[in-house]
Formats: structure tokens, sequence, C-alpha cells
């Protein structure tokens, strides 16, 4: 839990709920201050600045939600936590959508409660986590709190994603078609998976398209399926995603490659629940809920009348907006010690250490293929790495597209790793050994610096020429 300063503020019309939160709080080490309105808190006289505010959604006179646009006018927004004894999903999406950290509905878990602030005590120390750690050790705080979690199958505990997992959380009972919105790589298809687990469909078939694999003249075909001798080459009857859906979920991915031409027909499944296979006069029905995703903006592509308005405002319903991995680099270390885990027990490695320096240069450096990206590199790491400290390969030299935290220059891993050792090297006076000395700073063997200044051309500056 966070350090004995920090404090809470809860604004809670109930006595009751205010002393139990009071409690709660005070037996995790955290100091409390609680109001009984949101009046109250604007006009209280506060000495200390809080780290988050618990808040109630309904309050007498300013409601919560008005509360959290005045505080959402300052320069530095306090992180809010809702809680509710009326949950909605309008409210709830208002509450996200607004900036809000996490919505909690009465009763809720104190444990979920206590998860929500140390949350909020860490979004603005990103880089908090890291640091050199053991790629075996014992679970930090954030990872118990992953594991604890309803979605322990989604790596990573900040705020950005939080919000995420609240708004599936949220949509995932109903019947709502979901889009998910996100640059390639954010794990889209691992949200969608997430949804139809948690919906009441999980027990019937979670059926899935890359509508960008499928030539376009078969992707009808791949939906709809087809007859025996519908077309050339059809020697056999198909049967189609939406058919073998049926009572499932369907996730469409790259739903912005969807043909114009073929769009009508995904718009009629949409609102009649029908279609027909290719070839065929019969007239079929699906129940299947669908969940789509791209990472294409498709109102630019309405604009652009590349893309059918109706259907894109049948696709809209519920969009969720997945973050980039550049806007939650807390979540990095979790990542990187996760594969490193899975890929190791796979190939039946021993990786126990990953350098502080590894580790750092891994959470600067911006990953504009997110996720997927940041798996193939530790893959690769795994297997060029004898053990036991992973060695991550740094040779690739393709400029990335996404600058790293506002430098005007984009750079590749290699770079960030050889600016961080040489900004160490200038800070202990290029004193490599010894226990102040940039090694240690580094979270490396002496002979495994030395060895990585000769691979990057690090010299030291007397020894030039």
């Amino acid at each position: 839990m966070p350090e004995d300063h920090s404090c809470v503020y809860v604004v809670d019309d109930d006595r009751s709920m205010r002393e139990s939160l009071r409690n709660l709080l005070h037996s995790a080490g955290l100091n409390v201050q609680t109001f009984a309105s949101a009046h109250e808190f604007l006009t209280h006289q506060r000495p200390t600045a809080p780290s988050c505010l618990v808040l109630d959604v309904r309050l007498p006179g300013l409601s919560g939600l008005e509360l959290q646009q005045e505080l959402a006018k300052d320069e530095a927004p306090l992180p809010i936590i809702f809680i509710t004894g009326h949950g909605d999903i309008p409210m709830t999406v208002r509450a996200m959508k607004a900036g809000a950290l996490d919505v909690l509905t009465k009763p809720f878990r104190d444990q979920d409660l206590l998860n929500a602030i140390a949350q909020a005590m860490h979004r603005d120390h990103p880089r908090a986590s890291c640091t050199h750690m053991p790629a075996a050790a014992t679970p930090t705080a954030a990872e118990d709190r992953r594991s604890d979690s309803r979605f322990s199958e989604i790596i990573g505990t900040s705020a950005a994603l939080r919000r995420v997992l609240h708004e599936v959380e949220t949509v995932a009972p109903t019947d709502a078609t979901v889009l998910l919105l996100g640059e390639t790589g954010t794990g889209k298809e691992v949200l969608a998976r997430a949804i139809h687990r948690r919906s009441r469909r999980s027990a019937q078939a979670f059926v899935k398209l890359n509508c960008a694999a499928i030539p376009t003249g078969l992707l009808e075909s791949e939906l709809f399926g087809h007859e025996k001798g519908a077309f050339t080459g059809a020697i056999a009857q198909r049967i189609g995603r939406f058919e073998l859906a049926q009572r499932g979920t369907i996730f469409l991915d790259e739903v912005g490659e969807i043909p114009l031409e073929l769009q009508p027909k995904l718009l009629r499944v949409l609102q009649e629940r029908e279609f027909e296979r290719l070839g065929s006069p019969r007239t079929l029905r699906t129940e299947a809920r669908l969940i789509a995703a791209t990472n294409r903006d498709l109102a630019a592509m309405v604009e652009a009348q590349a893309f059918r308005a109706d259907l894109f405002y049948r696709l809209h319903v519920f969009p969720v907006q997945v973050p980039p991995l550049r806007e939650r680099p807390e979540d990095i270390p979790l990542l990187v010690r996760h594969f490193v885990a899975q890929y190791a027990r796979q190939m039946q490695r021993t990786l126990d250490t990953i350098p502080a320096a590894t580790m750092d240069v891994l959470c600067r450096y911006p990953w504009p293929g997110n996720i997927r990206e940041l798996q193939n590199c530790i893959e690769r790491a795994v297997i060029v790495s004898p053990g036991p400290v992973l060695q991550v390969p740094l040779d690739d030299r393709r400029p990335s597209v996404i600058p790293s935290h506002g430098s005007r220059k984009s750079q590749t891993l290699e770079e960030h790793e050889r600016a961080l050792i040489l900004a160490t090297l200038k800070e202990t006076k290029w004193v490599l050994a010894g226990p102040k000395g940039a090694a240690v700073r580094l979270g490396l063997h002496r002979s495994t610096l030395a060895f990585r200044m000769k691979k990057l051309g690090i010299v030291q500056p007397w020894k030039e020429g």
C-alpha cells in the first residue's frame, strides 16, 4: 500500500458508509478525510493534498458527476473512484469517459476499493515499476492485484487499462454490439474473448474472422457460407461464420476492411438477424452477438464514403478505445516478466534475472507495434539468452514511428540503451565497478556492462582515438 502520508478523501452523504470507509482505509495505513456533500468538500479547508477521491454519485445538491466536472477543470485533476448504489450502463460510461479511474457498485468488496485506490496512488508514477527485479521473483503487489481480479488473463494494472476493463465488465453481460478501437497489436482479440467469457453466451461458440486476411471475393462466403456449385470452385457446401456462431459470439477483426458492396449484407444481419448462403434461396437466422474491431478511423471513412454510415452507427453501439502500450508504460514490467516466464517455460530455459538497464530500456521504448511487438521481442530474447540473465537483442535499427517521451527524434531500442548507459557513466564519472559504480546502478555485472559498451561503441572520452 502507499506511504503513510498518503491521504484519501471520501464524499458520501451516508454517515454509516463514511464511517465504514474511514475504518477500512485507516486499517490499510491511509489518512482519511470524509465529507457529507460536494458543497462541504469544495468549501472546507483541506490542508493535505489528497492522493485520490472516493466519491458517491448521488449526493444532495451538487451530484458526484457534477463535482467531477468541476474538479476536471484543474490543471492536475484528482484521481476519482466512484461508488454508487444505482449503477447503470449510461452513468458508468459517462463517468469513465469523463476520466473516472473506476466505478464500484454497492455493495462492493473491500479489496476492490483498496486495489482501485492503490492504482490511483501510482498513476502519476508510471516509472515506479520499471526497476530491476528477478524474472521469477515473488509477485509484486501490482501482480497480486492483477491475479486477484476477474481479468487474470489480461496483464496490467494501469489506469488506462483499468478503464477499459471496467467498460468490458459493464457491457459483457448485455447483448450489445461492441466496437473495439485501437492500434494494431494492442490486444483487441484478448478483450473480445474476455467479453465473451463474461457473457451469458460463454458456454457457446466464440468464432473469429480477420476480414483483412480474406480475399475480397471470398469474404462473403466466409461470413455467410455457400452451397455446392454456387461459384467456380465451390465443390461442397460451406457453413459461414455467422451460422457457426449461432447463439455465441462472432468477432470480426479489421471490420473496416469489409468492401462497400458487402456492407449492406452485414448491416442486414445486424438489423434483421437474417442472411442466405451464397447459392441458396433459403433464409437463415442467427442470434450471434457481434464484437467488431478495427485500427482504422471509421468515422473518417464514412466522411470519405468508404464506409456506410448506417453500418457505422450499428457497430458503434458501445465503442471501447483500447490504449496503445506507450500510454500504459507502467504495465511493461508486468508484461515483460509474463512473457519471459511463458517462453522460458516453453523452451525449457532458466531465466531468473532481468537487469535493471534492460528493463529501463524496455520501459522507455515507445513500442509502435504495441504488445505484439513487445511479445516478439521477448521471445527472441529468451531464444538468444543462454541464462540466467535475460539478454534483449537490440540490433534492429529500423526507426520507430512514434517519438519517445516527447523527443523529436525517434529512437530504436539500441539507441535507448546507449543513451541510458552513457548517462549513468557520466553520473559515476566513468567508474564501472564498486558499490557506487555504473554496473551496480544499472543492475549489471561489470563484464556484462563492458560487453555492452563495446557493442554499442561507448568509449571513455580520454581513450578515444
